[in-house]
């Protein structure tokens, strides 16, 4: 285990793994670099992939006296990047991540390359919400019975059962303190204002059945960006990228390739 350090002291648990072109993976909401398993090997064959925690889950600290931002953690992913020695990486930002990701692009678009937004949304009033009974199941998480529910608003149901590895790995682990100030630094992002200025060529990939962050959130990106990119995989949840792989990974790394740094 490899630790960065922020600005305020926090240290944040990455790894590195494979050779070429850094691609930094930035994961879910109160999830941690594990939610990449099944992905992360065949897309470091072809990149120096980056692995990291946000402050809050995994190996990193859990700083829990000041609340939690896209910016903030924008900056933790500088961190990171620094501490690997990478001046400039493709960013995939998941879900939160994917909220996280917008944030590094605005905030220090000279680092990035490419950006793939995965399964994420805009914030703000312009994000088209969640059905109520999604974000039950997001509440409910860490109890059996939400467990269960948030595996099915991932996968299909027949993938999740057969899969149960992956449907751990996407259940959320961190302190339920540290979960709050994770729900709240997404409630609270706003990316609409700043779609339109991000200079890097963008993908923007979601399941078309995902009810955790409804598809229409992805259309909304794809129009708001300059120039990005959709695509829309069927018959897939919130996580496509476990479910539609290899699909997905191709996808990605056919995109990154036509983006060289």
């Amino acid at each position: 285990m490899k630790l960065a350090t922020a600005a305020d002291g926090t240290r944040l648990r990455y790894d590195v793994h494979g050779v070429g072109e850094p691609l930094l993976l930035i994961h879910g909401q109160s999830l941690d670099h594990t939610m990449w398993e099944g992905v992360h090997a065949d897309l470091a064959a072809h990149h120096r992939v980056i692995r990291m925690d946000m402050r809050g889950t995994g190996g990193s600290d859990v700083p829990l006296d000041t609340s939690y931002s896209m910016d903030l953690l924008a900056r933790d992913a500088l961190a990171v990047l620094d501490a690997v020695g990478v001046e400039r990486a493709h960013v995939y930002g998941f879900s939160m991540g994917g909220k996280v990701a917008q944030a590094l692009a605005g905030l220090a678009p000279e680092r990035l390359g490419a950006l793939v937004l995965g399964a994420t949304a805009p914030g703000g009033s312009n994000e088209v919400e969640r059905p109520h009974h999604a974000s039950i199941a997001l509440r409910r998480a860490n109890t059996a019975q939400g467990r269960g529910l948030i595996a099915h608003l991932f996968y299909t149901p027949e993938w999740a059962d057969s899969h149960p590895e992956t449907v751990d790995r996407i259940v959320p682990r961190n302190p339920l303190r540290a979960q709050r100030r994770h729900y709240e630094a997404s409630m609270k992002h706003d990316g609409w204002d700043l779609l339109p200025h991000i200079q890097a060529p963008a993908l923007v990939v979601h399941g078309e059945d995902d009810e955790l962050t409804p598809v229409a959130n992805a259309e909304l990106l794809a129009q708001r960006i300059p120039h990005a990119r959709l695509l829309i995989l069927p018959g897939v949840r919130h996580g496509y990228l476990h479910e539609a792989a290899p699909k997905a990974t191709e996808a990605v790394l056919g995109f990154l390739a036509e983006h060289p740094l």
